[in-house]
C-alpha cells in the first residue's frame, strides 16, 4: 500500500469514527426502526437518509487534539542538564573574589532548587517558577558573566572607567534575590498546604 492509499484508508477510518458519522448512524438506525414499525412507509429511504443527515448536522464538531507540550517535570530535566553545562562554563571563568563568592551563593541556591526530590515536585506545580529558573540558568547568569568578561577586556584597554566587577556583583545579587524569592514562594505554598490539611482534619473531627 502506497502513501496515498494509506492516506485514503486513514481518512475513511477517521470519518467512520467521527462524531458526525456516529450521530448520523444512530439517527439512521432510528429511521430503520420507524421503517420496520410501518411508520415510514414507501418513503423509508428518504426517512433514513434524512435522519442520518440530521444527526450528522447536530453532532458537535470534532475537537482537535491539544499540542503535546512537555510538562513542568520534563522541563526541569532539561534545565538540570543546562545547569550542568553552565557550571562547567563557570568553572573556566576567572572572577574577582567578591563576585566569585556571590556567584557561588547563587549557584548553590539554584542547585538546591533543581535537586530532584520533593522540592522539585513543588516547583513543578509552579510554571512561572519553572520559567524563572530556566531564565536564570539559560540567560541571566551566563549573560552576566560573559558581559563581565568582555567588558573587563575593554576596560584594560581604556583604564579609568567604572570597574565592570561592580556591575557583575550587583547583577548576581539581584539574581540571588530573585532565587530567594522563588524559594520563599515555594515554602509558602507548602505552608499553606499544611495549614489546609490542618483545617481539613479539624473540620472532619
Amino acid at each position: 500500500m502506497d502513501t496515498s492509499e494509506r492516506g485514503r484508508a486513514g481518512g475513511l477510518l477517521g470519518f467512520l469514527e467521527s462524531r458526525k458519522n456516529l450521530a448520523g448512524s444512530a439517527c439512521g438506525i432510528v429511521g430503520l426502526g420507524l421503517t420496520f414499525a410501518g411508520v415510514a412507509g414507501v418513503y423509508w429511504p428518504v426517512v433514513v437518509v434524512g435522519l442520518y443527515g440530521a444527526g450528522a448536522l447536530i453532532a458537535p464538531p470534532e475537537r482537535p487534539p491539544l499540542p503535546d507540550f512537555p510538562d513542568p517535570s520534563a522541563q526541569l530535566d532539561g534545565i538540570r542538564a543546562d545547569f550542568g553545562a553552565l557550571r562547567a562554563y563557570l568553572a573556566g571563568v576567572e572572577l574577582p573574589p567578591a563576585a566569585a563568592g556571590r556567584l557561588t551563593e547563587l549557584t548553590e541556591l539554584l542547585a538546591a532548587l533543581l535537586d530532584p526530590g520533593w522540592v522539585a515536585e513543588v516547583l513543578a506545580r509552579d510554571p512561572e517558577g519553572v520559567h524563572a529558573l530556566s531564565r536564570a540558568v539559560r540567560t541571566d547568569v551566563p549573560e552576566a558573566v560573559d558581559t563581565f568578561v568582555r567588558t573587563r577586556w575593554w576596560t584594560r584597554l581604556a583604564p579609568g572607567t567604572e570597574a565592570p566587577e561592580r556591575h557583575l556583583e550587583r547583577q548576581l545579587a539581584l539574581l540571588h534575590e530573585e532565587a530567594e524569592a522563588l524559594a520563599a514562594g515555594l515554602r509558602e505554598t507548602e505552608a499553606r498546604r499544611q495549614e489546609s490539611h490542618t483545617r481539613y482534619l479539624e473540620d472532619r473531627a
